[in-house]
């Protein structure tokens, strides 16, 4: 995602490491007072916030998708817009629209619900692929064009998303070039036995979400997303990362393989992650930790490879990308990064 430029540069804006540990363990922590037993996607949403991408959420219904990304959302002191998707649900809904001003005599533009720091897009496959595809500008390029005039979103800017398996009924496939608009897809999954009985007891009279207070400022996320971009990346690491997104464009089990913009993604991705482990440098286990999150929704199986059904797709994708991982070798001088940070 191509992001407008923070109000400082990144070197002067960036907070101390031990800052950031102490915000991003809060942010977790906060989080899980909703999401029990989900550690990993929490990071995960985490992860893709702070990395300025956009995160899509995707499984059955009822395993706590929307509840994810309203808690993050919530966590942290910015605008925050839903979007509610259904099949009427036009694109200027999203963007916005011209209103002719009789009184003033010209066009005034009324901004949609994109014009926020966190947009959360519920079922959004739900939505005809028109109505997705006006996400596409924004997602991006951070900004939005509406009758010829350009609007510059507000930074940072993040997408969080759901959807239900297209096997669901109503639903519509996301094209490819809107589901290569977001870093990472992650599911949720079922809770196990102690948490799913731990939900019970504490939400049998209030949704945790009511009292759920955000514990960064948006100057702080700033500060915390300038101190990603300062994460250094080994030239060994980023030829790793293009070693991976280069043996999915030529794996036989995969039609279509990881774009450049996923391979870009990647590596900020896993600099987020270094980040949120404390580290000023990435690692190839970085790089390894998200490659399924961030290729996965992006590649084609093969129908010998998929079978039948989204579910069963995304499943060979996963796998695909794994079994790639494993067998790329990792270069020499990544796994210890010559530069001292």
């Amino acid at each position: 995602m191509t992001s407008n430029d923070l109000s400082k540069d990144s070197t002067e804006s960036a907070m101390r490491f031990d800052e950031f540990s102490r915000n991003s363990d809060q942010i977790i922590r906060r989080i899980e007072t909703v999401i029990d037993g989900k550690r990993e996607a929490v990071q995960t949403a985490l992860t893709v916030l702070l990395a300025e991408g956009h995160l899509l959420i995707e499984d059955v219904p009822g395993v706590g998708k929307t509840m994810l990304a309203r808690a993050l959302a919530k966590s942290v002191d910015c605008t925050v817009n839903r979007i509610q998707f259904t099949p009427d649900l036009l694109p200027s809904d999203i963007t916005g629209v011209s209103i002719y001003n009789q009184v003033e005599r010209e066009f005034e533009f009324k901004p949609g619900p994109i014009f926020a720091n966190i947009v959360i897009g519920d079922e959004i496959n739900r939505a005809s692929p028109k109505t997705q595809s006006a996400l596409l500008e924004s997602m991006e390029e951070g900004q939005v064009t509406v009758d010829g005039s350009t609007s510059i979103l507000a930074s940072p800017f993040t997408v969080i998303a759901t959807q239900n398996p297209i096997e669901m009924e109503g639903t519509y496939p996301l094209p490819e070039a809107q589901r290569d608009r977001f870093m990472a897809r992650i599911s949720m999954g079922y809770p196990d036995e102690a948490a799913e009985i731990a939900m019970l007891r504490t939400r049998e009279s209030a949704s945790p979400l009511t009292d759920l207070q955000p514990v960064v400022s948006t100057v702080q996320l700033i500060a915390m997303i300038a101190t990603v971009r300062t994460v250094f990346v080994s030239s060994a690491v980023e030829e790793y990362a293009v070693s991976i997104s280069q043996a999915t464009r030529r794996d036989r089990d995969l039609r279509l393989g990881a774009s450049p913009r996923a391979t870009l993604q990647l590596v900020r991705a896993a600099k987020a992650r270094a980040a949120l482990d404390g580290r000023e440098f990435v690692l190839p286990d970085d790089i390894d930790a998200l490659a399924v999150a961030v290729l996965g929704h992006r590649v084609i199986p093969t129908s010998r490879a998929s079978g039948n059904g989204n579910l069963l797709a995304s499943r060979a994708a996963a796998e695909i990308i794994a079994r790639i991982v494993a067998a790329t070798p990792v270069p020499l001088g990544a796994v210890n990064p010559a530069r001292s940070v």
